[in-house]
């Protein structure tokens, strides 16, 4: 079988790049049967494009790669928009083509199988710009008429993938997405006093995501003012997306990040006190599951897939309630058995999730497509 996947989205250091990079990994290392072929466009960084799938053709003989130097902006309206050209005439002939996230080409023979990791622009569209949501929408149209697979990441989105496009049932399947367990672990004091010392750290409470309206960065900092105990700082990771780009709201110990480099995130983590991530909606939520591989309390919303995520390893509030979120925090931070009880829990519940069994469970969908 030959099988292509769209690689375009690992070079913006979002979920869906986490997801693509470690599905590919992970179906090259279980499966040395089929043939891979990486397709990936960008106009301005197909440098790493092109860097990432080198590696991958140094280590496993059964992948190949086709980089375009279109930008997705131009495949998305002629995809999404006019729904011309098969992929078939960019990379040649396929049995399979997998593809996640912002495109949606039509195939001549290939069997299509596409990734929807949420509903956000049906959910949440006041919290994304007009552009994405046009281009989700007419993205997902092609889905429902010409996708014969759809793997969501969670239940919850499989349910609203249901309730709203209207998809069968029978056409959704719910794989995980796992965690890579070689990064996120518990770290050494060493490492955790050394990331402490460069990001001007001492005793800290941790929320990382991209800034957007979504991931509640302003409820995560009222919240903070709330806390009775004043002797924390607020350190919050991740680049900036849309929406406010001014978080301070005249708050001290707030110390923003911004974009965190992938060997600095663990210890982040094991560093901190808490783990706060009241996001309003996600089809998944990785960065739980990093935190409680790294042995950090959690604390989480109580809606869409995040509870799933979570199992009962985390403390789960309301996001649209700050005072919940700071009392939650408080619980963790004043209480030292607590804290060690959802630690445990927490390190446990991250076993349960596995890139590798992500890869086995989506290539025996390939398999029974």
């Amino acid at each position: 079988m030959k099988i292509g996947i769209d690689i375009s989205q690992i070079v913006y250091g979002t979920g869906v790049s986490v997801y693509t990079k470690n599905l590919v990994e992970n179906l090259l290392k279980v499966d040395r049967k089929n043939q891979y072929l990486l397709f990936g466009s960008s106009l301005r960084r197909r440098k790493e494009l092109h860097s990432y799938t080198a590696k991958l053709l140094k280590c496993y003989s059964n992948v190949s790669a086709k980089i375009s130097p279109f930008p997705l902006t131009l495949l998305s309206f002629v995809w999404n928009n006019l729904h011309i050209l098969p992929i078939e005439n960019f990379i040649g002939n396929i049995d399979v083509f997998s593809s996640s996230d912002w495109i949606q080409p039509p195939a001549r023979q290939a069997k299509l199988i596409t990734t929807v990791h949420d509903l956000i622009p049906w959910r949440y569209p006041e919290t994304l710009p007009p552009k994405i949501i046009t281009n989700h929408y007419r993205r997902m149209k092609w889905i429902k008429k010409e996708v014969g697979v759809i793997i969501a990441d969670s239940q919850s989105t499989q349910n609203d993938l249901i309730e709203i496009i209207k998809i069968p049932k029978r056409k959704i399947h719910v794989v995980y997405p796992g965690i890579n367990k070689k990064r996120f672990f518990l770290q050494s004091k060493e490492k955790i006093n050394q990331i402490k010392r460069k990001y001007g750290l001492s005793n800290h409470i941790l929320a990382v995501g991209t800034r957007e309206p979504r991931k509640n960065f302003i409820r995560i900092i009222k919240a903070f003012k709330k806390l009775k105990n004043k002797n924390f700082q607020l350190a919050i990771a991740g680049k900036y997306g849309w929406g406010n780009k001014n978080l301070k709201l005249k708050i001290k110990n707030l110390k923003l990040l911004g974009y965190v480099p992938d060997e600095d995130l663990a210890p982040l983590y094991s560093g901190a006190r808490c783990f706060v991530y009241p996001s309003l909606y996600e089809g998944f939520g990785l960065p739980i599951l990093e935190a409680m591989a790294c042995g950090c309390p959690v604390v989480t919303s109580n809606i869409s897939s995040m509870p799933e995520v979570a199992g009962k390893a985390a403390i789960l509030i309301n996001p649209q309630k700050t005072t919940e979120i700071a009392q939650a925090i408080d619980k963790i931070i004043n209480s030292k058995k607590l804290a060690e009880k959802l630690s445990k829990k927490g390190i446990e519940q991250a076993k349960r999730f596995s890139w590798e069994k992500c890869a086995k469970e989506v290539l025996g969908i390939m398999y029974r497509v």
